[in-house]
């Protein structure tokens, strides 16, 4: 383990007292397990269906169906989050399933979160997501919390930049290349 991933892991232990094992621990449920292949490499994401049982449900049947493969990080914010999961790049795609209601919980947005992007309605979620880069409080209870990374967040620190007016990606915007369930790869 490098320096750098030994103080990611270690900065992303802070909600062991809400129940949750730690976060650098990897999850042995490859139903619960996403592996999203980026130009840098491979990042786990360990599901959360006893926090938001529909929002993992929806993320996974996306994730089968290909839905995320090729899609853009279009708005990338330093120091805040990395969004994607709209098709068109815009922030305003989504997928033609239902839109999904808000699944708060009592976890905390920090480190290696992912949470589901939503419109002003908050039960707007669809397919949009993010992961954040550092800890938000101000998003806690207002947004659904359906995963965290535990593994390869040197990888989501790495993700282009962006430098439109609310964090846009100008330019060719980094891509998931792959998005699966880990229940679903044989290697």
């Amino acid at each position: 383990m490098n320096r750098r991933t030994l103080i990611a892991s270690c900065a992303l232990l802070a909600p062991m007292g809400l129940g949750l094992p730690a976060f650098g621990q990897t999850t042995t449920d490859p139903e619960n397990t996403l592996y999203m292949d980026l130009k840098q490499g491979r990042v786990v994401i360990q599901l959360l269906p006893e926090y938001a049982p529909k929002t993992v449900a929806q993320i996974k049947t996306l994730t089968r169906q290909g839905f995320y493969d090729g899609t853009p990080f279009h708005r990338v914010i330093e120091g805040f989050m990395a969004q994607g999961g709209d098709p068109t790049g815009t922030g305003t795609g989504g997928s033609k399933l239902p839109d999904l209601p808000l699944e708060a919980s009592r976890l905390h947005f920090v480190r290696g979160v992912c949470g589901m992007a939503r419109s002003s309605n908050p039960n707007s979620g669809n397919s949009q997501f993010f992961i954040m880069f550092a800890p938000a409080p101000s998003l806690d209870g207002q947004y659904t919390i359906w995963g965290r990374v535990v593994r390869g967040m040197d990888y989501v620190d790495e993700i282009k930049r962006g430098t439109g007016p609310n964090g846009q990606v100008v330019g060719q915007p980094d891509r998931i290349i792959h998005m699966r369930v880990a229940a679903d790869v044989k290697e």
